[in-house]
């Protein structure tokens, strides 16, 4: 599988590290009982068809990047930055 960075261009997924969908950043309360950070932590959907995912360009630009994509034809509809670089202060 091939992802197109917006900074590097075209690179092999290997370059890449897969942190899951989307709804990864969004974590219970640190008070959460044990069983919500058990859910968040072991138990994630795995959808057939079109997802949206969080991945890491480890070896490339060491940006984050929001890609959607068709779990079932492997097709790559859209990668994009999840913050614009250097956008900070």
């Amino acid at each position: 599988m091939r992802l197109t960075c917006p900074l590097c261009g075209p690179r092999d997924r290997r370059e890449f590290y897969y942190y899951g969908a989307d709804d990864y950043l969004r974590r219970p309360d640190p008070q959460a009982p044990l069983q919500a950070w058990d859910e968040y932590l072991h138990n994630r959907d795995n959808p057939a068809g079109v997802t949206r995912d969080l991945w890491y360009h480890e070896s490339g630009c060491a940006q984050w990047l929001a890609v959607t994509r068709n779990t079932v034809t492997h097709d790559i509809m859209k990668v994009e930055l999840v913050a614009a670089k250097g956008g900070g202060k």
